[in-house]
């Protein structure tokens, strides 16, 4: 592939699939949740930044009604929450999850897709260095949440959180 010189690609533009890595004179293709709070930076009012949100949970795979049931639901937030996690064992970083999820409230299975986004495909100890609410805070979405859904959104963490560690003890 023949990649521009940097100095003609001064940075990612929001449909570039792929971001420059100065330090290191390559291009690597961006992650999700690098995308997601660039596009985040890019969108000054509320309203589309919930319209976003919003958006971004449409793209969340539809949960089989199967998985509907109390044992999959997040204790703790307003609005139905269902949360399913895959482990693999073998990862660098510990055990490997993934997540699949639903909510029956539009704006909750935005914050769902934003949470995949950052922690889905990840080890066990990255899940759990990762602080997912200072990220929300840092994208200015946590201020602009009732309480209510930032309690949610907290609960959803906290559930994450605890999978992996789970994940993590019963590779010990």
């Amino acid at each position: 592939v023949d990649w521009p010189e940097p100095k003609a690609f001064p940075g990612r533009r929001r449909s570039d699939p792929l971001a420059f890595d100065a330090r290191r004179h390559i291009y690597e293709p961006m992650s999700k949740i690098d995308e997601i709070v660039e596009n985040f930076e890019l969108l000054d009012e509320w309203d589309d930044r919930y319209r976003y949100v919003i958006e971004l949970g449409r793209t969340l795979s539809p949960l089989a009604d199967s998985a509907h049931v109390d044992a999959n639901k997040v204790q703790g937030c307003a609005s139905q929450v269902w949360l399913l996690t895959s482990v693999k064992p073998n990862g660098s970083s510990g055990p490997v999850l993934t997540f699949e999820g639903d909510s029956d409230a539009h704006i909750v299975r935005g914050l769902i897709a934003i949470l995949f986004a950052l922690y889905s495909g990840k080890g066990a100890q990255d899940i759990l260095a990762t602080d997912a609410l200072a990220l929300f805070d840092r994208i200015g979405l946590r201020e602009n949440l009732t309480p209510q859904r930032s309690n949610g959104l907290r609960s959803m963490v906290e559930r994450i959180r605890a999978e992996a560690k789970t994940a993590l003890a019963t590779v010990a």
